[in-house]
């Protein structure tokens, strides 16, 4: 019997909790609910294994990406803009005449099933939707959750952490403008943070948020983000002066923020002002859900954070290890900003970062991401261009934005091999340094920190 739903590419983060979802709804034998199988070239290369043993562990049947996952039981294959139409999976389910959908085509009937908060923007989306998951679940509504972001309270709960199935209405998704399909989104409540450069051009995305923003029931915009105000300024506002929320009493820490409000205290255990415009933007999402202040507070309080967002791999002899998901210029100018707080200490910047294309699209704003954000004494050290596979043009490396930013005055150091860095940082920390890593897509980005923090000086 042909029924079922085969994922290719099922290791990356929007496929792995599509399936997620699909393998749960079989599981609490929800109607229409069909059988999930997948396969993923990092499982083929012995990579992210965790995440192809959780899948299996909800029924998931995982095939080598060979074209064998694509046999007598396939009903539907389902794609992401990573996989080649020469993927041997895609040629089979053609010849064999199956069904072809698109991650977003699959998200969007998600989207369309539940009453969804899409939270769309170029930065703090897996955050801010993380964010409000735990504001709706202290509210007692048993939201579902689909977002880019591992959230941390979720893989305490045995899961990946990048989707769950809860017992109300409510779904918080993460709506991504990168290949533009968010346009095809009908959320019942639209929260828009920012607007920069990432993927495209300012233009593209204007032309693209403007278009989610017609297909949303309600819509809510960051008034603080000049260019999401200035394209929606109809749309309800929420900011830190605006829209009948006032934000006040900042006090900000390394690993904690503490503010207030409308009066109410909260206390985040995240850093930076711009994790204080994501707890914001969740509490205003929030409140339209009848969730007041106060649940809010309490449910930021436990918030547990998010994979690869600002987490603390560990110290040693005075140096502090974190590991960030930042890799666009917006975020990682947001991230210096929120790591040189006082006490401003001395900063060593690896940032590995993620693709060809969208480092040459970027190449200028990450240089002057960089050059403005690091401080006279930091450091930039920079492994070569995280490459994914698939066709590419490799005519930028990592060396043109290291050499770019030491041109601009900052001490900057390329590796082409990735393994020497833990060793040469280990030779240029000082006591009180702080060690961050930064970077998108690469799985093992997370324990590359772990090896820099056990290449340290000091006892092990």
């Amino acid at each position: 019997m042909r029924d079922t739903l085969h994922f290719s590419g099922i290791g990356g983060v929007g496929m792995s909790a599509l399936a997620q979802v699909a393998a749960l709804d079989r599981l609490q034998g929800a109607a229409g609910s069909r059988p999930v199988s997948g396969s993923d070239r990092d499982f083929d290369r012995g990579r992210n294994l965790g995440v192809k043993a959780a899948l299996e562990k909800l029924g998931i049947k995982i095939f080598p990406q060979g074209g064998s996952g694509i046999n007598g039981s396939s009903a539907e294959l389902a794609l992401s803009t990573a996989i080649e139409d020469s993927n041997p999976e895609v040629v089979k389910a053609r010849e064999l005449g199956l069904k072809i959908s698109h991650r977003s085509e699959l998200l969007a009937a998600q989207v369309n099933r539940f009453d969804t908060i899409a939270v769309a923007g170029t930065s703090g989306k897996s955050t801010t939707a993380a964010m409000l998951f735990s504001i709706l679940e202290a509210g007692g509504l048993g939201p579902s959750i689909i977002t880019g972001g591992a959230l941390v309270a979720l893989k305490e709960r045995g899961l990946i952490g990048n989707a769950f199935r809860g017992s109300g209405t409510i779904l918080v998704v993460e709506a991504d403008e990168s290949d533009g399909t968010i346009v095809r989104y009908r959320p019942k409540t639209g929260l828009l943070l920012n607007i920069s450069k990432d993927h495209k051009e300012i233009e593209e995305l204007n032309k693209i948020f403007g278009e989610f923003a017609g297909h949303c029931g309600r819509l809510l915009v960051n008034a603080d983000d000049a260019p999401s105000a200035r394209l929606l300024p109809g749309a309800e506002k929420f900011g830190f002066s605006s829209g009948g929320w006032e934000v006040t009493d900042i006090r900000a820490g390394l690993f904690s923020s503490d503010f207030k409000i409308n009066g109410v205290q909260f206390s985040l255990p995240a850093p930076g002002l711009y994790n204080i415009g994501n707890a914001l933007a969740a509490c205003a999402a929030a409140a339209v859900y009848g969730v007041k202040l106060e649940t809010a507070a309490a449910g930021l309080k436990a918030f547990l954070g998010v994979e690869r967002r600002f987490v603390l791999i560990g110290e040693k002899n005075g140096v502090t290890v974190i590991d960030d998901y930042a890799h666009n210029p917006a975020k990682i100018s947001a991230l210096l900003k929120a790591l040189h707080q006082p006490p401003v200490r001395r900063v060593l910047a690896v940032y590995q970062p993620h693709g060809f294309t969208p480092t040459r699209h970027l190449k200028a704003e990450l240089i002057e991401s960089f050059a403005s954000g690091l401080n006279g004494g930091d450091i930039l050290i920079m492994p070569e261009i995280y490459y994914a596979g698939g066709t590419a043009n490799k005519d930028i490396s990592s060396k043109d934005i290291a050499d770019a930013v030491a041109l601009k005055g900052h001490k900057a150091v390329f590796f082409k091999s990735r393994p020497e860095i833990p060793a040469a940082v280990s030779e240029l920390v000082k006591p009180g340094d702080i060690v961050v890593v930064m970077g998108a897509r690469d799985a093992t980005l997370a324990d590359f920190a772990a090896d820099i923090l056990k290449a340290l000086p000091g006892p092990q």
